[in-house]
């Protein structure tokens, strides 16, 4: 599970805002790019909810997640464990509180192609992804996101959107897997010092990796 948890966590945030006014009635895709070009930096909170092919009980999580763009990003699980990532734009960090371990690896160009980019990459969605609107439902204009790359982990990433801002998103992985990240009290283009997105290894932990 903290190994899909990070591969989410470079599947998570490509997503950011232009300041223009959109018609309440904005397709998907419309508002989807309103964001990714208006959005510096954002935070939330999140749930998510994870669903094997098998059908086996769902595994829940929480926490929250804060981005500045291009490519720097914090996520934190508060529950039901404690478990830290931080994207620094070079490196991906992944620290393990319960074990004490710290794996890192490059984020290099993998983090165009992913999930991730949705939130906290660059304004080259289309160059990664192809969109497809998705209609409305539950109150949310829905849009998919396929990746253009063949060698992606991901299937497919779905997001719902309401006022230009993304509400739900799901990704579904080669292995068929779902995982639903609930998104709350999202603010947009506030202030976050640039110290957290640095990680430095808690004194006597394990680090593996490059």
């Amino acid at each position: 599970m903290k190994t899909i948890m990070s591969k989410i966590l470079t599947a998570l945030f490509l997503l950011s805002g232009l300041l223009l006014p959109a018609a309440a009635c904005a397709d998907g895709s419309s508002q989807l790019k309103t964001f990714v070009e208006g959005t510096s930096s954002a935070r939330a909170s999140f749930t998510q909810t994870v669903v094997s092919k098998s059908g086996r009980k769902p595994q829940n999580s929480m926490g929250s997640f804060m981005f500045s763009r291009p490519g720097k990003f914090r996520w934190n699980y508060e529950k039901p464990y404690a478990q830290l990532i931080v994207g620094d734009g070079e490196k991906l960090w992944v620290y393990d509180k319960e074990l004490k371990q710290v794996s890192v690896r490059k984020l290099g160009q993998s983090l165009g192609s992913s999930p991730a980019a949705l939130l906290a990459g660059d304004n080259a969605l289309e160059k990664n992804f192809a969109l497809k609107d998705d209609g409305e439902s539950d109150g949310l204009e829905w849009v998919e996101a396929t990746p253009r790359s063949s060698d992606s982990t991901f299937e497919l990433v779905r997001i719902g959107l309401k006022d230009n801002l993304p509400r739900v998103m799901q990704v579904r992985d080669n292995f068929g897997q779902t995982t639903t990240l609930q998104f709350g009290q999202f603010e947009r283009n506030v202030h976050l010092p640039t110290s957290l997105f640095r990680f430095v290894p808690p004194k006597g932990a394990d680090v593996v990796g490059e």
